[in-house]
């Protein structure tokens, strides 16, 4: 269990502390009134979809000796449009992979290895979150 503080601290920002120290602060995006000057929360989803999966990958290499350092992901985050309550819609994930680090015959289940990290695991089925690997 962690337990993360979050403090409000005013003009649609928040500012959250992990118990280990680290600190970070969120806002509002602009279209509903924010000032968009740190990650909104929606936006901390998409990114720690996107690091979970790097990190996933990148465990289940170590356990096969494989360094998948330099690995990159992207991740759009697209919200539903009205009528619809706002909410998350579409996480579209890209994780490139340098190839030489990935012999082609791993591929398939490294890939199905990051189908499964947690992050993607725990996303209400309704949000379309499909990932593309690239061998670059």
């Amino acid at each position: 269990m962690v337990e993360i503080k979050v403090r409000y601290a005013g003009n649609k920002k928040c500012d959250l502390q992990h118990p280990e120290g680290a600190t970070l602060r969120t806002d509002a995006p602009k279209d509903i009134g924010g000032e968009a000057t740190a990650f909104s929360p929606t936006d901390l989803v998409a990114a720690a979809l996107s690091s979970c999966i790097l990190t996933t990958i990148a465990m289940w290499g170590e356990r096969n000796n494989l360094d998948l350092t330099g690995a990159t992901a992207s991740v759009e985050k697209h919200m539903t449009t009205p009528p619809a309550p706002r909410r998350l819609g579409r996480l579209p994930v890209v994780v490139r992979i340098p190839a030489a680090k990935v012999p082609p015959e791993m591929r398939a289940r490294m890939e199905e290895i990051g189908h499964k990290c947690p992050v993607h695991a725990s996303l209400h089925p309704e949000v379309d979150a499909p990932i593309i690997y690239q061998y670059v």
